[in-house]
């Protein structure tokens, strides 16, 4: 461990967003972010109503070097002002994941500084922390396009899952039903503007998995069921009724099965409630930034005794700041990796777990996140 600050370099290319971003760490572990850039592939993937990975990695390649740039000129700080450099390497688009892990590896060989290869996951774990003081351990709802899990966060690589989706993640929920209601890419802001305008209480959508006492989601079957309703509606009105009673749903999902993991959480983490040594619910990823969704969670922590806390909107969806900072937490510990670290498209972060009890049948690439 070491008590000197960290200035690194994150990068972060594992979707359609090409970022990069310079974060310090202060020897107390006071977060300051120097600067944060990303450049967005919306434009490019609008007109096929999602990523294509081809074009995604394409783009990556087109532009890493000059994101990077204009992340350090922008923190006023060169290369020599760096002691390290961090990478997500997983998991995510393999083609996209593997861009900015060789740029990384490429920087950190030509300029003899460590090399960090960051789970994309453990970024949206600590990009609470990229503005607010968070301590741990908390309690972690991950909520985004890809990913939909619960997990007890004691520290840096010490992550325990309570709950994952067994099929769907809430983000692609959201956006699969936006593009069945005709709204552009991306959905998910797309589906919670109309929503605002709609009655959620005018359809009535399944609720996922009552039967089960665990902490798991399931959204297939909500995103089967508007699809279907969709298909009938012949008004503004009925599609934004749909959006709200859609976007209804999904909220009271995750937080019931949240609810459900801050009473496990609590039992095992004995104390004194707010303060310092008190309960910590935290909620990251794109799906935090859904006011609704935001709104709802919030309420069920302070019924529960617990503080909340979610990121700024500008670190909810996919930023190099987060991955910036889980390099310079490893690298605070000790922690770094070698140069032939590899890109992985999947990545669990309770590797125990998946392997234990997949909520995925494993492929012959790994167990699901």
């Amino acid at each position: 461990m070491t008590s000197s600050p960290q200035t690194v370099l994150g990068l972060e290319t594992s979707c359609d967003e090409t970022a990069a971003a310079v974060v310090r760490r202060g020897p107390e572990g006071a977060v300051e972010v120097l600067s944060s850039v990303v450049a967005s592939q919306v434009a490019a993937h609008a007109p096929f109503g999602g990523v294509v990975p081809e074009i995604a990695a394409r783009a990556h390649v087109e532009s890493i070097d000059a994101i990077a740039a204009q992340a350090l000129r922008e923190a006023g700080v060169g290369f020599k002002g760096l002691t390290g450099v961090a990478a997500t390497a997983g998991p995510g688009l393999v083609g996209g994941v593997m861009v900015g892990l060789a740029f990384g590896k490429a920087v950190a060989l030509a300029r003899g500084l460590p090399l960090v290869a960051v789970n994309h996951l453990e970024g949206h774990a600590v990009s609470a922390r990229l503005a607010a003081e968070v301590d741990y351990p908390f309690l972690l709802l991950l909520v985004s396009g890809g990913h939909c899990q619960l997990l007890s966060v004691e520290g840096i690589g010490a992550c325990r899952r309570l709950g994952s989706t067994i099929d769907d993640a809430a983000g692609e929920a959201f956006d699969k039903i936006a593009k069945t209601l005709g709204l552009p890419y991306p959905g998910g802001p797309a589906l919670e503007a109309l929503a605002e305008r709609g009655d959620a209480s005018r359809f009535a959508l399944p609720r996922m998995l009552l039967g089960r006492k665990d902490c798991d989601f399931s959204f297939s079957g909500l995103k089967t069921a508007a699809a279907r309703i969709a298909e009938g509606l012949a008004s503004e009105a009925e599609r934004a009724d749909l959006a709200a009673s859609v976007q209804s749903a999904i909220a009271a999902q995750l937080a019931e099965r949240s609810d459900r993991a801050m009473a496990a959480y609590a039992a095992s983490h004995p104390g004194p409630l707010g303060g310092k040594g008190g309960l910590r619910f935290v909620v990251a990823g794109g799906v935090a930034a859904n006011r609704t969704v935001r709104a709802r969670l919030q309420a069920t922590a302070q019924a529960r005794g617990f503080s909340f806390t979610a990121p700024p909107l500008a670190y909810c969806t996919d930023n190099a700041a987060m991955i910036a900072l889980a390099g310079a937490e490893r690298l605070a510990l000790g922690l770094s990796d070698p140069l032939d670290a590899a890109a992985r498209p999947r990545w669990p972060l309770d590797e125990a777990a998946a392997s234990a009890s997949p909520t995925h049948v494993p492929g012959r690439k790994g167990a699901k996140a």
